[in-house]
């Protein structure tokens, strides 16, 4: 009788099967990510595409040649890369560290009647419309930025990006009556307008992880005699390097497609230099929402070139950013 209930127990079902409602999400997830799959490679594959009759009027000297002139036939993206690059390098500069700082404190350092409404700031910040970046930098801010610009290029000219001017046409930031237009519109403005709309999401995905660092390693640390800056430094820092990458690189994808509020701002110029305060630069967006409108089909193909190229170094950019995320403790919490 005995063996006959063994037979029986080993008869028995013991399906470890996940539940129907489990099978059914992990369906739609599955076909949600092939399908953003599929929106990207259909994006990059639809850039590709159009680019073909640049690439093939033009070849190599598209990416080497800065001017953009249809009239003369003459289009490049070197001045645009660089230009585009100078001013997501200024938001990153400037955003980062306020971002850091910013999120250490909600977590580490505020009253807990605070948190509250610091992190609905943060927030917020994150959901005005660009525009409104834009014309609040264009109004309020360039004023007393360009001062900023001429104080960097006054006491920092010894650096090349702070310098303003060439031997032919030099600028004196210590003449009494100095020219402010030489300042105005420049990469270095736009770089820290854009950097008021980087910097809330950069400090949403560095507080979110500061947050999960572990309660037992924090103990830990007290227990042995640490400050609040202790530790920070030993528990909370090394937990979140995944979360601050993360931030940081999904404000910088941010910072590199910013369209509305670059074009409030910079005076288009086609010049490839790395002095970030004199007036003058242009972006891979902003040349595309300007000259979009009035392109005909050649221009047009050279826009969605210049495009395809923004695709992909965005592209390129979150992937090695998702590798270093990936690496660290906090990776799995971080989201980019």
């Amino acid at each position: 009788m005995r063996a006959t209930k063994v037979d029986d127990e080993r008869r028995r079902s013991t399906g470890t099967g996940a539940a129907p409602v489990d099978r059914l999400f992990r369906a739609g997830a599955r076909a949600a990510g092939v399908l953003m799959l599929l929106i990207m490679g259909g994006i990059g594959v639809f850039l590709a595409v159009q680019a073909v009759p640049t690439l093939r009027n033009y070849g190599w000297r598209f990416f080497v040649e800065s001017d953009w002139n249809p009239e003369r036939n003459v289009l490049g993206i070197a001045a645009v890369v660089v230009g585009t690059g100078l001013v997501a390098a200024v938001a990153i500069a400037v955003a980062f560290p306020l971002a850091l700082v910013t999120a250490l404190y909600i977590t580490e350092y505020a009253p807990t009647r605070l948190r509250r409404p610091l992190v609905s700031t943060v927030d917020l910040m994150a959901a005005v419309p660009s525009v409104v970046y834009g014309l609040v930098g264009l109004a309020f801010l360039q004023p007393e930025l360009i001062r900023i610009a001429r104080w960097l290029h006054a006491y920092g000219s010894w650096l090349p990006f702070f310098a303003v001017g060439t031997d032919a046409d030099p600028v004196d930031p210590h003449a009494a009556i100095w020219p402010e237009s030489r300042y105005t519109s420049s990469a270095f403005v736009a770089g820290v307008v854009v950097a008021m709309m980087v910097l809330p999401i950069a400090c949403s995905v560095m507080r979110e992880v500061f947050a999960q660092a572990p309660q037992s390693e924090r103990e830990a640390a007290w227990a042995l005699g640490a400050t609040r800056w202790g530790v920070i430094r030993s528990v909370v820092l090394p937990f979140g390097r995944g979360g601050i990458i993360g931030g940081a690189m999904l404000g910088l994808g941010r910072a590199l497609g910013e369209t509305i509020a670059v074009v409030f701002i910079i005076s288009t110029a086609f010049d490839v230099k790395i002095r970030i305060l004199e007036n003058g630069t242009i972006t891979t967006s902003s040349l595309i929402a300007v000259r979009f409108g009035d392109a005909d089909a050649g221009q047009l193909s050279a826009l969605l070139a210049a495009g395809l190229v923004l695709f992909l170094i965005t592209l390129a950019v979150n992937t090695v950013a998702a590798v270093v995320v990936g690496r660290g403790r906090s990776g799995a919490a971080t989201e980019i």
